[in-house]
């Protein structure tokens, strides 16, 4: 897997594996690929990342034909405004066809003998006239691909509430299932608004969190949990799993802070 790196396929965030050859390359270099029964760019993905996701693909790698040059790189810039154009055509095609879908995005291959469209939709979406239609305008090879809004939201990206730039623009490759008990163990507020991303979905970011957050939280008491302190019995008010302090309130009404012990599960004296 010497020879294998990983190569995002021009803007839409797809990965596949390819074969480097002799070529050297830094993260972020655009290189004109083999893809799809013609020639492609994609941007070099992480080379740290690349030999344990190359070794996990079941793809077979394509071959990379050469670093971009300076001419490659004004026919991106091209291809990406002549995607402009072709939008518009799209849109108006698809209103002249009454059909329920979303367009989102369009794309050149670096040839310019395909265009993909990438389009939302409630349901299945019957568009192979829109498609023969298509065809005939631009005389290439036509693709509509049905995206989610997760994926929507990775095309466009943005900044999560965070205030960093999106998960699934910059680094997730795939998305995982998302729910509210992840969101319950880390002790969020389960308002579906204050936990959603941009794209009206639970934040991705619970899912990768989430095992993290059951080991930190082993042995600590949960919220509404009644536990005895040096101080007496009292229920757990709130849990810091970071620094394993968890706040009690006791039965005389005091507020006290009892810490747990990473090894040992029982409550340390209260902090003064």
């Amino acid at each position: 897997m010497e020879g294998i790196i990983l190569v995002r396929l021009r803007d839409s965030g797809q990965i596949f594996p390819y074969d480097l050859g002799i070529l050297q390359v830094k993260e972020g270099d655009y290189v004109i690929i083999e893809h799809d029964r013609g020639q492609d760019y994609g941007q070099i993905v992480s080379p740290h990342e690349a030999r344990c996701e190359a070794a996990n693909s079941k793809e077979a790698p394509k071959k990379i034909l050469r670093i971009a040059t300076e001419a490659d790189r004004k026919q991106i810039d091209l291809n990406r405004n002549k995607a402009k154009e072709a939008f518009s055509a799209c849109a108006k095609k698809i209103s002249e066809h009454k059909l329920d879908m979303k367009l989102v995005k369009a794309e050149y291959s670096f040839d310019t003998s395909k265009i993909i469209f990438y389009f939302t939709a409630d349901g299945r979406i019957d568009f192979r006239n829109l498609v023969k239609d298509l065809a005939k305008v631009f005389k290439a090879r036509i693709e509509l691909r049905q995206i989610g809004v997760r994926d929507e939201a990775k095309l466009f990206g943005g900044f999560g509430p965070c205030g960093r730039e999106l998960c699934c623009a910059s680094f997730l490759k795939d998305f995982e299932p998302v729910t509210m008990k992840m969101a319950k163990e880390e002790g969020l507020p389960l308002n579906p608004l204050k936990i959603s991303g941009l794209c009206g979905r639970l934040m991705c970011c619970l899912s990768f969190e989430y095992e993290t957050y059951k080991i930190l939280s082993k042995g600590l008491p949960k919220e509404g949990e009644r536990v005895h302190t040096p101080q007496g019995k009292g229920k757990v008010v709130s849990v810091n799993v970071f620094e394993r302090l968890v706040t009690v309130e006791t039965e005389d009404g005091a507020q006290i802070k009892v810490s747990y012990a990473e090894k040992d599960h029982g409550p340390k004296p209260p902090e003064k």
